[in-house]
């Protein structure tokens, strides 16, 4: 059959080198239902809610505060090691839709510990909505995109293998989900050392959450307590925050026009 031939875009041109990247990395992963009973409850008497992605993107970041391995990266120049980090970082998957082509960019968020759950929410929704060149991030990853396949690949190489270039370029973690568009299992790579994701609350109050790692990092019997610190995280820390008035004051003034 004759077909036609067609450009691959930029942002597409990254997400093929991502998942050429991301096969590089030994990775298994764990699922578990957590039961968020109190964050529901604190949710539904909130006068402005977070998002999801922003709920578990600190979250996680307050369990790896405790949690040395979810900061260690395996990193193989100028030798195999460790390189443990300091803080998180996070890399949020964002869907985004330009010249009708649909894709996904990641969107760095440091700092998470010390920030607000408001401040983290509206980065991710500006990242969704703001043009790309705005967008720091993105900006950087479509000039990359530019390079030709080798020097791409040899970017990466380096990106992935250098404890701090690693760390700028991947994060500590990343988060997905497509529980916006209903239930479903999704199972995402990334070469990140940690992936996780999360799908539909259900109507007993539990949520699927998975976790993806390198297993040269760590092992499932670590990654089991990981999850149920996360669940007591979010039931109390993120709950907590969530029924603060000085959270709805600041969300209430993010959404008020200037």
């Amino acid at each position: 059959m004759r077909g036609t031939k067609r450009k691959i875009s930029l942002p597409r041109r990254f997400l093929i080198d991502f998942m050429h990247a991301s096969m590089r990395v030994p990775a298994i992963s764990f699922s578990r239902p957590l039961d968020i009973g109190p964050l529901m409850a604190s949710r539904a008497m909130a006068a402005s809610r977070p998002g999801w992605a922003a709920v578990f993107a600190k979250a996680f970041a307050i369990v790896a505060k405790d949690e040395a391995v979810l900061r260690t990266l395996y990193v193989k120049l100028p030798w195999p090691h460790f390189f443990e980090l300091p803080r998180s970082v996070a890399m949020v998957a964002v869907a985004r839709a330009e010249g009708g082509e649909e894709f996904i960019l990641p969107e760095k968020v440091p700092d998470l510990e010390s920030r607000s759950l408001a401040d983290i929410d509206a980065q991710i929704r500006r990242a969704k909505n703001a043009p790309l060149e705005d967008v720091p991030n993105f900006r950087k990853i479509l000039m990359a995109s530019r390079l030709p396949l080798p020097l791409r690949r040899l970017s990466w190489y380096l990106g992935q293998n250098f404890g701090r270039m690693c760390a700028n370029n991947f994060g500590t973690f990343g988060v997905t989900s497509v529980a916006a568009y209903g239930p479903g299992e999704l199972r995402a790579i990334s070469p990140s050392p940690f992936l996780l994701s999360y799908g539909v609350v259900g109507p007993d109050n539990h949520i699927d959450v998975s976790l993806r790692w390198d297993h040269r990092i760590t092992d499932a019997v670590a990654i089991a307590r990981v999850l149920k610190r996360l669940e007591q995280v979010l039931n109390n820390e993120i709950s907590a925050e969530i029924r603060s008035p000085r959270t709805q004051r600041t969300a209430c003034d993010q959404a008020r026009p200037h």
